[in-house]
């Protein structure tokens, strides 16, 4: 089991509000840190085609299963199909799946807006329909893709996983999301690719840290959880990794929260 709590989709599944982002870690590092993620309670993997470590991830996960640490049951398997895959969704799902070695994930998110997303879409529907996908969502779509999108497609998006931290905050954007029934998910909710630093160092998110006797990385991601926002920061360290688990005993209050949503500049730190 989790030791996280669970959010409830709009399809009434339930899915960890805090995971493990995968994108930096390759192949036995990768398995190295799954199963120590694992260890710690970690349930949540979220991988992708474009991450080239879909076999890493699978590999790890069933090492854990066949060894009876987990159940099938306990984990939530992420992955996404990239733009140059969405002219051939149904091939580019089955090498997917082959890579995982799993018999269903439970979430496929479009990687972020393309040509042919709503045809590739409509392909995982019906794998959906199948049993081998237990849930549909987005990455990277906005004010602008959404709406067109949903207009589109016959079984609603469960989650849009955005890049959203202290400095990029979606202000306006996270709770149209969540208006139209979907759950937010947070990627690079510590900055990612060089700007960790520079977010957890900063002396507000700091001050917060020594406030309530926890890191940076914690204020940032209690933050985000009580804006409604999952999350999956990225991290192959153990201690790391505990920490991002340790949410729940502690809340921020109103002032708090009002501090944090001061710092949003409108820096995105990538492109999508």
């Amino acid at each position: 089991m989790s030791i996280t709590p669970h959010v409830t989709l709009n399809n009434g599944l339930t899915m960890p509000q805090v995971g493990l982002g995968t994108w930096s870690l390759q192949g036995a590092a990768c398995v190295r840190t799954v199963r120590t993620a694992l260890s710690l309670g970690i349930r949540l993997f979220d991988s992708a085609t474009f991450y080239d470590n879909e076999a890493a991830v699978g590999q790890a996960l069933r090492s854990a299963l066949a060894a009876g640490e987990v159940t099938r049951s306990d984990l939530f398997v992420v992955t996404k199909l990239y733009p140059n895959e969405y002219h051939q969704a149904a091939r580019a799902f089955e090498r997917s799946l082959a890579r995982l070695g799993l018999e269903y994930v439970d979430l496929v998110l479009l990687h972020h807006p393309g040509a042919g997303d709503v045809a590739a879409y409509q392909v995982l529907e019906q794998e959906v329909a199948r049993g081998r996908i237990k849930s549909l969502g987005l990455s990277n779509y906005y004010r602008q893709e959404l709406p067109p999108f949903l207009k589109q497609v016959k079984l609603k998006p469960v989650l849009d996983q955005n890049e959203i931290h202290p400095f990029y905050q979606e202000q306006d954007v996270v709770p149209f999301i969540q208006e139209q029934g979907l759950v937010v998910q947070a990627w690079y909710p510590l900055g990612g690719r060089g700007h960790t630093g520079e977010i957890l160092g900063h002396p507000v998110i700091a001050g917060l840290a020594r406030k309530h006797g926890k890191t940076s990385a914690q204020i940032v991601l209690r933050w985000l959880l009580q804006r409604g926002i999952t999350v999956v920061p990225g991290s192959a360290d153990a201690a790391h990794m505990a920490q991002n688990l340790d949410l729940f005993s502690f809340s921020l209050e109103p002032e708090d929260m009002s501090a944090m949503a001061a710092l949003d500049c409108g820096r995105k730190f990538d492109w999508y």
